[in-house]
């Protein structure tokens, strides 16, 4: 996992990531057996110490950068609420490994880990999520910029290697500022980033937040591992795109909607509200997706006769969606046809 990423990272920018945000969901932990705590041990130059009696890692060991050959990565992980209070462990041993890494003075301005801070953050101690879903659904700069707030208030809590939490909202805003890399690792074969809400929620609203900072941001990432002998990594716009073209706009996936009457006119709704949410706080997603999505739904005669007798709340809030990207210039598209019908509608 780790490797692949580094090696796409390579290929976008020519160079390793010098700060790297990992996304870790204590869900997908459980599911893996820590797959994506590995590849963050991995990419600090660390490796699990196991007890090969019992079957858990017990501590780490520090590679050798002539063993590692390549630089130390700095990690920082954002962990979810279920992860905080599961995997607090965890979380504490990577404190401790990146204590002991700063100690390590005869690798010099080499060692990243050499300025001591809080490097695995989560939210408050009870709070789970990361606050979007109480932001109003519109597409402007001031909704932006709240989630941006949001993400960070969700994030702002550090644990130290005793295992104790603190606020440290200074600590987050710093690593964030600083990182050129964010990723967020997929696990499930049978889902996708448009088909719940909380992938752009974590994997866009990093995006937000770094904006609410004033800072560039850190390119982002998809780590596809549902197939963990083959992993892909992959830019968020490009696997939108490639979800987007094998599911969302697919015809054989709008048809098996259709056999699921009300239920699958919401689901077609909300693949798009998750597509403008990407937009929104990433702008993730390129016109001509929207084009393609457009017309696979409202654009087909039949798919818009089945909403409207199904499920019109559904047609309604789905025309409003289209509406609303076209006005907030989140999706500008140079279809004539569609544009006219836009026109039409408003």
């Amino acid at each position: 996992l780790a490797e692949e990423l580094l090696r796409r990272h390579l290929q976008d920018h020519g160079d390793w990531p010098k700060g790297l945000v990992v996304d870790l969901w204590g869900s997908a932990t459980m599911r893996t057996a820590g797959e994506e705590f590995a590849m963050a041990l991995h990419l600090a130059g660390l490796a699990p110490r196991w007890d090969h009696a019992s079957g858990r890692v017990t501590g780490y060991d520090i590679i050798a950068p002539a063993e590692l050959g390549r630089p130390r990565i700095d990690v920082t992980l954002r962990v979810s609420g279920l992860f905080r209070d599961v995997f607090s462990g965890l979380a504490q041993l990577f404190e401790a490994a990146a204590e002991a890494l700063a100690t390590r003075e005869g690798e010099g301005d080499e060692n990243p880990y050499r300025h001591r801070a809080s490097r695995v953050f989560a939210p408050r101690p009870g709070q789970y999520g990361v606050g979007l879903s109480a932001i109003p659904d519109a597409f402007t700069a001031e909704t932006r910029d709240a989630a941006g707030e949001a993400w960070l208030s969700a994030s702002s809590w550090a644990f130290s290697v005793d295992g104790e939490m603190q606020p440290d909202r200074a600590g987050i805003e710093a690593r964030l500022a600083s990182a050129d890399a964010f990723v967020h690792v997929q696990d499930l074969p049978e889902t996708d980033l448009l088909l719940a809400a909380d992938y752009a929620a974590h994997e866009a609203g990093v995006a937000a937040a770094a904006a609410h900072l004033g800072a560039a941001g850190p390119s982002l990432y998809h780590l596809d591992t549902t197939h963990p002998e083959q992993p892909h990594a992959r830019t968020l716009t490009e696997e939108i795109s490639r979800v987007v073209r094998a599911r969302a706009a697919n015809p054989a996936w709008i048809a098996g909607m259709m056999r699921h009457g009300f239920r699958g006119a919401a689901e077609i709704t909300a693949t798009l509200e998750h597509m403008a949410a990407f937009a929104h706080l990433a702008a993730a997603v390129p016109p001509h997706l929207f084009d393609l999505y457009y017309d696979a739904t409202l654009g087909n005669d039949d798919v818009r006769a089945f909403m409207a007798r199904e499920n019109p709340h559904a047609l309604a809030a789905m025309e409003t969606c289209f509406a609303r990207l076209h006005d907030a210039a989140l999706w500008q598209t140079r279809r004539n046809s569609i544009a006219a019908a836009l026109r039409e509608a408003s």
